[in-house]
């Protein structure tokens, strides 16, 4: 098939969490199964385009870029300096940009003229998030009866639900869609617009990250107010869970490490709990179990819970590597304690690839007590660098992770209530299974054998696209 993948941030070029991981392996691993895909985001201003080998393509409005060709997929890039040379994506630490209704209609118009200047029709236009719901309504509408789009189906990816490029009505000319649009059968939301809700409802086919988020969306607790919408086109609706790039996720051959490991020789583990300690000014202690946690610091990541409970997992006598940014209160908060206990607290604010490497490969334990979650990237990467997760049952995780003290073949610590108690409960019972050393060299085993590699979902979005490009529906 031909397929284009357009969204709004793709690793290696740009990223403000999972979306980017996704939007960078799903197209690679596709093309590896031989379809022929390309990949559409918009230029950013910290975008790199000397180390990326990024050439510009075209002149005119919207000027286009391409990179190299890597691992078979390329990637075009729409510029518009006034839109995305900016110090962040979507906005600042202040809030959104004003302007991103804007911002994000002239990026999908882009997209859709971009195709046809190429001469690429795809068979599936594949968006992602709300940055990228109006294609779907443009080509239901503006492109309605445009041959060169007339065999193109869309899908449409829901990474998170909360977030749902929600504009006043206002805004709604900068669309530039017709005014039948605006409708509670369209992109009308309770008397704004929604950029999520147009890619819910004008698209042929809707996936979202996990089977478990399928099912939570679809109620008032997790659905956002779109959950009538999703019920009804619930036979329309696939939970393909997220793969791990394993080039970039791997113990075997991270270049970080102090020492490279795998299964069978977990001595560079070892070593990277060492070198982590040293680094981050814990004390260094072998059998004091390490927590990590790579988060954003939010209510959603559960450090409400982390903020109830943290003096009480200290007195469990484990060591914290938080490495994150977010809300100022948890910022704030999680300093003092790593005032109150040097040695015992490390608190890295901001995004450090390299360090998120070593903090995977050097804690024994990985915490995630989501309030809720998609689906999650941080348990898999754990899982490989034999770092044991301790999550939350919700979305991707209870996908993903299987309680240890509940299944011969678990592979890691989980518990169901959102509450302060469940989650200290669930921490001890970790806490105590790491100082069982065989029980626990047999977990570790166990974690590391899991395969999240990104083929299986390959396969799963490759069926999907067949299916309606060949004009099958599941049934409701």
């Amino acid at each position: 098939m031909k397929i284009a993948l357009v969204s709004s941030e793709v690793v290696p070029f740009s990223k403000t969490g999972g979306l980017a991981d996704v939007c960078g392996a799903l197209p690679k691993a596709l093309g590896s199964l031989g379809h022929e895909v390309v990949v559409i985001t918009p230029l950013y201003g910290t975008t790199d385009k000397v180390k990326f080998r990024i050439k510009q393509r075209q002149a005119g409005e919207g000027k286009t870029w391409a990179s190299e060709m890597i691992q078979g997929v390329r990637t075009y890039f729409i510029e518009n300096n006034l839109y995305y040379d900016r110090e962040g994506l979507y906005g600042t630490a202040a809030g959104d940009y004003s302007d991103n209704a804007e911002r994000f209609a002239f990026f999908s118009r882009s997209a859709l003229a971009l195709l046809k200047q190429l001469g690429f029709a795809p068979e599936v236009l594949h968006g992602h998030d709300w940055q990228s719901g109006l294609i779907p309504a443009y080509l239901r509408t503006l492109y309605g009866r445009d041959a060169f789009f007339g065999r193109t189906k869309t899908a449409f990816t829901i990474h998170n639900l909360a977030y749902q490029g929600r504009f006043p009505t206002t805004a709604f000319p900068l669309t530039g869609l017709p005014e039948q649009a605006f409708t509670p059968e369209g992109l009308e939301y309770y008397g704004d617009m929604s950029y999520l809700k147009a890619g819910l409802v004008y698209s042929d086919v809707l996936t979202t990250v996990s089977p478990r988020y399928v099912q939570e969306i679809q109620t008032r607790e997790f659905g956002c107010g779109l959950e009538g919408i999703l019920q009804h086109r619930r036979g329309d609706l696939f939970g393909i869970l997220n793969g791990i790039d394993y080039s970039e996720w791997n113990p075997e051959s991270d270049v970080f490490l102090p020492l490279r490991y795998g299964p069978r020789s977990l001595q560079g583990k070892a070593e990277a709990k060492r070198a982590l300690q040293g680094e981050k000014g814990l004390t260094r202690e072998e059998r004091v179990p390490l927590v990590g946690m790579i988060s954003r610091l939010a209510d959603q990541k559960g450090f409400d819970l982390v903020a109830q409970t943290a003096d009480a997992m200290l007195s469990l006598g484990v060591q914290l590597a938080i490495l994150g940014t977010g809300d100022q209160k948890y910022q704030d908060l999680l300093a003092q304690l790593k005032k109150e206990h040097p040695g015992q607290v490390s608190l890295t604010l901001g995004f450090d690839n390299t360090l998120a490497h070593k903090i995977y490969a050097g804690s024994d334990l990985f915490l995630m007590p989501s309030r809720y979650e998609p689906c999650g990237l941080g348990q898999m990467i754990a899982l490989k660098y034999g770092t044991v997760p301790v999550v939350r049952e919700t979305g991707g995780l209870a996908d993903s992770i299987r309680d240890a003290d509940k299944s011969p073949e678990g592979n890691g610590f989980s518990f169901q209530n959102y509450e302060a108690k469940a989650l200290m409960d669930t921490l001890s019972r970790a806490v105590a299974a790491f100082h069982q050393g065989e029980r626990w060299a047999r977990l570790v085993q166990r974690a590391m054998a899991c395969d999240f590699s990104w083929e299986a979902a390959a396969r799963k979005y490759a069926e999907v696209f067949e299916n309606i490009s060949k004009g099958k529906r599941r049934n409701a």
